[in-house]
């Protein structure tokens, strides 16, 4: 770390490693951001662009990494809701921090050829709905529709979830994000195209209007996983059904994120396993 001054108040200097989602943000030339959310963990950037949702998670090793983090090695400055900040030009300036990323990790690394027998024999339960979508059925015609291939019926259930809950994540958002990494990484892995190309209908679904229909955390969130990018809990459980590593310590790590994070995540995971078996012809 190396310490120097901006604006009159001293500037640290820091490195860290960030994920390849938010690349394109971060090379960009430098732009205003405002801190949406300050957590001890983790600080919540929306960069003001007319593109698509561009939020930078700025997190410390104790926070979940999610697809569209910059971690760092240090601690995180005191900041609160509404402060400024800047992103661009290789870095982050929030509060006295300076941050640049020297670094990067794949959100979305591919699992490889998956022998379709081989996943055939995976079990993967549904976890019950979460309370914000008790009483909805959206999840059933999702999960229905996508096993059957009805591409209608799936667009239909994608578009009610879209911001359906509470939360920063509402429980609609991460069911269709774990839906859309599994569709997308085992249809690949497998060979189902019919998998990958309904990953794409749903992914511009999802994605045509979350601005307006979600928080803005979890609208980039959807477009990191209309890409196929995920945080390593996710990715670890879709190696698991691969058969590269255990599934029972994958799912116990990923229904620990949040309130209801995990258990939605992997609803959408179960629903995807399902639909690629399905489709493929592989139960």
């Amino acid at each position: 770390m190396t310490v120097g001054t901006h604006a009159g108040r001293v500037r640290a200097h820091v490195t860290g490693a960030a994920s390849a989602a938010v690349r394109p943000v971060l090379e960009a030339p430098r732009r205003p951001a405002r801190v949406l959310a300050a957590f001890p963990a983790g600080v919540y950037l929306e960069v003001r662009t007319d593109l698509e949702p561009s939020v930078i998670a700025v997190i410390t090793a104790a926070a979940s990494r999610l697809p569209n983090s910059v971690l760092l090695s240090g601690p995180l400055p005191h900041v609160t809701v509404g402060d400024d900040a800047y992103v661009g030009d290789g870095s982050v300036e929030l509060g006295r921090l300076s941050l640049r990323a020297r670094r990067w990790w794949n959100p979305a690394p591919p699992l490889g050829p998956v022998d379709p027998v081989r996943l055939a024999g995976a079990s993967m339960r549904h976890p019950p709905a979460s309370p914000a979508l008790a009483g909805h059925d959206a999840v059933e015609l999702l999960a229905a529709s996508c096993a059957s291939g009805r591409l209608l019926g799936a667009v239909t259930a994608a578009e009610r979830l879209v911001g359906l809950g509470p939360g920063l994540t509402p429980s609609g958002d991460d069911v269709l994000a774990g839906l859309l990494v599994t569709l997308r990484h085992l249809g690949a892995a497998t060979g189902t195209d019919r998998a990958v190309r309904l990953a794409g209908w749903l992914a511009a679904a999802v994605t045509y209007d979350a601005r307006t229909r979600t928080t803005p955390i979890s609208a980039t969130l959807l477009h990191c996983a209309a890409r196929g990018q995920a945080g390593p809990e996710v990715v670890a459980v879709l190696r698991a059904l691969a058969g590269r590593q255990p599934l029972e310590p994958a799912l116990l790590r990923l229904h620990a994120l949040g309130h209801t994070s995990g258990a939605d995540l992997a609803q959408g995971i179960a629903i995807g396993l399902d639909a690629v078996l399905s489709l493929g012809s592989h139960r």
